[in-house]
Parts: C-alpha cells; sequence; structure tokens
C-alpha cells in the first residue's frame, strides 16, 4: 500500500515565533498559522471558516522562519502532518495533529503595517526551499542599507 503525506498551506501567523535550542544545538521553531476559506451557504449567505494550525520547524529552517517571521505575517508552509501523542497529569491518553515545515516562502507584508516586503512569486521572491532567507533589499532604502544582514552560508546560489 502506497502513502503520500504532504501539506501546503497559506496563511498568517498567530503568534511570534518560540525558537529553542535541543541538543547538539538544534534549533526547533513553534507558531500557529491561521488559514481561511471564504464560502457561500445554500441561502446565499458568505462566510468565512478559520482553521488554527501548530507548525513545527527544525533546524535551518526553524532559525530563519524564527528570525524573520512575526505574528501577523502571511506564509506558505509545505511539510507533512505528524500525530504526537501523550499521557496528562491524569494518565489519560491525549493527542494532536500538526504539521512539520520542511519547505516555506515568506509572502507579502504582514498586517502589523512594517512596510517590509519578503517577496512573492513576480517581485524577485521565490521559493525558499529549506534555509533560504528572504531576498536583500534594495540600499534605496531609508536606513541607506540592507534590513539584516545575511551569512553566505544562508544564501542558496
Amino acid at each position: 500500500m502506497a502513502s503520500y503525506n504532504r501539506v501546503i498551506l497559506i496563511g498568517n501567523l498567530t503568534r511570534d515565533p518560540e525558537v529553542r535550542y535541543a541538543s547538539g544545538n538544534n534549533a526547533i521553531c513553534k507558531f500557529g498559522l491561521a488559514v481561511s476559506r471564504n464560502y457561500t451557504t445554500r441561502d446565499g449567505e458568505k462566510r468565512e471558516e478559520t482553521t488554527f494550525v501548530d507548525i513545527d520547524s527544525f533546524g535551518k529552517v526553524a532559525e530563519i522562519l524564527g528570525k524573520y517571521l512575526s505574528k501577523g505575517r502571511p506564509v506558505m508552509i509545505e511539510g507533512r502532518l505528524q500525530l504526537d501523542t501523550w499521557e496528562n497529569k491524569e494518565g489519560e491518553k491525549r493527542s494532536k495533529l500538526k504539521v512539520v515545515c520542511e519547505n516555506f516562502q515568506f509572502l507579502g507584508t504582514g498586517r502589523s503595517g512594517d512596510g517590509e516586503s519578503s517577496g512573492g512569486s513576480s517581485s524577485g521572491g521565490g521559493d525558499y526551499n529549506r534555509s533560504a532567507p528572504p531576498p536583500r533589499e534594495s540600499s534605496s532604502r531609508s536606513g541607506g542599507g540592507p534590513a539584516e544582514d545575511f551569512d553566505d552560508e544562508d544564501i542558496p546560489f
């Protein structure tokens, strides 16, 4: 029997990413994503349904997401579903479905109104597969320089 576990989501962060480091200095980034669906009922009433998804990422992907994302920012996440199971203090079995992010793409600006653009498919942005940072801002910004400094290792070409 064949199986396939792939998820692609586009939404906005519901909280700032939390980055922690496990043994061996391996980064773990956790955040929430709100994904909305608009639809029309049989009566012609327009409605919106929002689903909240917990996202985990690891390694270099986690470091980059933790550095460049913040609450309200839009992002595309590609990854896989993972079921976590545990027992609570009362001994009851609990479970939760989450997405493990393997690839991502920064999208436009967030609701935070910070004025930063992180790319898009036609404006020089691209698929930030695994560990690529967002594109550098031009030096014509009001600050006179790039928004962030990047390590050469972060650039995929």
